[in-house]
């Protein structure tokens, strides 16, 4: 059994070229793979001027230092004390390379700290937004809402002509519907990131153990169909 085999216990294997047993992984698996259990890294494109629009180099990039080389890229760069697989290089590069119509650097970060932590963007599921008092305060009785005074009131009591003050309790809405449109519109993003990664990595077919699947996270899951 190989090295890769012995990581990679519970995938699917399915036959590639030359006999070679390629693992049917969808790309946020294999994302987690190349970042989390690999320990690949990202080599990012120098920043481009302000006025030029990053493309990436990704797959053209390792291509091409492959062509120079006159041979494939060794793994085990980046990890400390072990080898980093070669489609882990690949898969990173790819990441590294993502172009500013997908999100660019900034989402090439994203989707590596995600992948290396095995996590998906936190949508709010469940979420709605609530009334709530914009402030509390807490004593010896428990938790309270803040009031303030809006205005003066002159009532009859016990026989006396007596000025009262009209109290309200502000509130507001948590979370407020703007931050769980946000956290869904970063979920949106993400899923279009890993779209493009997928499509780089199926055009690039640079990948020699690991064979891409169709599976996708859900799209929109607060969407009920």
């Amino acid at each position: 059994m190989s090295q890769f085999d012995r990581r990679l216990p519970g995938m699917r294997a399915k036959p590639g070229a030359g006999g070679k047993t390629k693992r049917a992984l969808g790309v946020q698996a294999a994302l987690e793979w190349a970042f989390r259990v690999e320990k690949a890294q990202l080599e990012l494109p120098p920043r481009q001027d302000a006025s030029e629009e990053s493309r990436g180099f990704g797959l053209e990039y390792v291509l091409m230092q492959r062509a120079a080389l006159g041979c494939k890229v060794d793994g085990g760069r980046h990890k400390m004390g072990g080898y980093v697989h070669e489609d882990a290089e690949v898969i990173a590069a790819t990441v590294a390379g993502m172009p500013d119509s997908c999100g660019g650097i900034r989402m090439a970060v994203r989707v590596a700290e995600l992948a290396r932590a095995g996590l998906t963007p936190d949508w709010l599921p469940g979420v709605v937004p609530r009334c709530v008092p914009r402030d509390t305060r807490e004593n010896q009785h428990g938790v309270r809402a803040v009031t303030e005074v809006v205005g003066t009131e002159r009532v009859l009591s016990r026989g006396k002509w007596r000025t009262i003050e009209m109290l309200a309790c502000p509130v507001t809405w948590r979370p407020h519907t703007e931050q769980i449109a946000s956290a869904r519109r970063g979920y949106d993003d993400w899923w279009q990131a890993l779209d493009c990664v997928r499509d780089g990595l199926l055009a690039g077919g640079m990948l020699r153990e690991v064979k891409l699947t169709a599976l996708m996270p859900k799209v929109r899951p607060w969407q009920r169909r």
